[in-house]
């Protein structure tokens, strides 16, 4: 767990050497020890952002991992990606018989605000297993308050920040310790509130502060793949706060390294990037 103290708001801060790693693999590993993500997601036009974050969640080490989307993106993502099992799915009650296969449920991303999108968060809330809430999720809660499953994570920008807590997006800014704090408490969730100097916090208090990254990383598809991380960190084992903590870390790390190439920094570059980081840092065997 991290332990360095911050001046200026008593936030830890996240270093390779205090993170909680995950532990490495035993010879006889099977891919039913390492979780199940169910990612849910992609309206139509927004296909992008669950591909992301599946391919996340298959290359940070998830051992199993399906995607439920639109029918209509489900040809892209098998070319896309053949090892993630893909469902075509138009109404909540389809949702079940997956959400009772998987261990973590990652929605949100690409996931829209119409009908469609309000009928898969409606299936998804019900499920009592960890999950990560991103994108259209989080502005579809603060539409409607409702109450997420223990061990759970957020991932709101400044802007969704703003609207959970009824509030502007420059008075998130102006305070963003106290933003993420309140959020944490107000869903009894872990928060991990973006942009440059990511914060996470627990509904305790307990306060974490990333200060790696790059300007680069300033792009659209950047959060679905950290979504996915975080949701495969979930998956083999590690609890939300431990999860959240790592997941940001390799994120903020691997765009740092990134962006030292300058701009165009694509969110798909990120993906084997973060895996080489995960492996430094949490060797899949010693």
């Amino acid at each position: 767990m991290p332990q360095t103290k911050h001046p200026a708001n008593q936030a830890q801060i996240l270093t390779s050497v205090a993170l909680t790693p995950l532990a490495p693999r035993p010879l006889a590993a099977q891919k039913g020890d390492f979780g199940h993500v169910l990612v849910v997601g992609g309206d139509r036009g927004t296909g992008g952002a669950v591909l992301l974050s599946a391919e996340a969640a298959l290359r940070c080490g998830a051992g199993l991992v399906s995607l439920a989307t639109r029918s209509e993106q489900v040809p892209a993502a098998l070319a896309r990606l053949p090892e993630v099992m893909c469902l075509g799915v138009h109404s909540a009650n389809q949702l079940m018989t997956p959400i009772e296969r998987a261990s973590v449920v990652v929605v949100g991303p690409g996931l829209g605000q119409a009908a469609w999108g309000r009928s898969m968060l409606s299936a998804v809330v019900n499920a009592r297993l960890p999950q990560v809430w991103d994108a259209d999720a989080l502005n579809l809660l603060a539409r409607a308050p409702l109450a997420l499953a223990a061990g759970s994570i957020i991932t709101p920008h400044p802007g969704e920040a703003a609207r959970l807590l009824g509030i502007s997006t420059e008075a998130v800014q102006a305070d963003r310790a106290g933003a993420a704090r309140k959020l944490a408490r107000k869903y009894a969730v872990i928060c991990v509130l973006k942009g440059a100097g990511t914060l996470v916090a627990d509904p305790a208090g307990q306060l974490a502060l990333c200060n790696r990254g790059h300007p680069a990383m300033a792009g659209a598809g950047l959060g679905d793949v950290l979504s996915g991380v975080l949701g495969a960190l979930l998956a083999q084992g590690m609890s939300g706060w431990d999860a959240a903590c790592l997941g940001v870390w390799l994120h903020a790390c691997a765009g740092e390294r990134l962006g030292m190439h300058g701009r165009g920094l694509a969110a798909s570059d990120l993906v084997p990037a973060i895996r080489h980081l995960l492996e430094e840092h949490s060797a899949c065997q010693v």
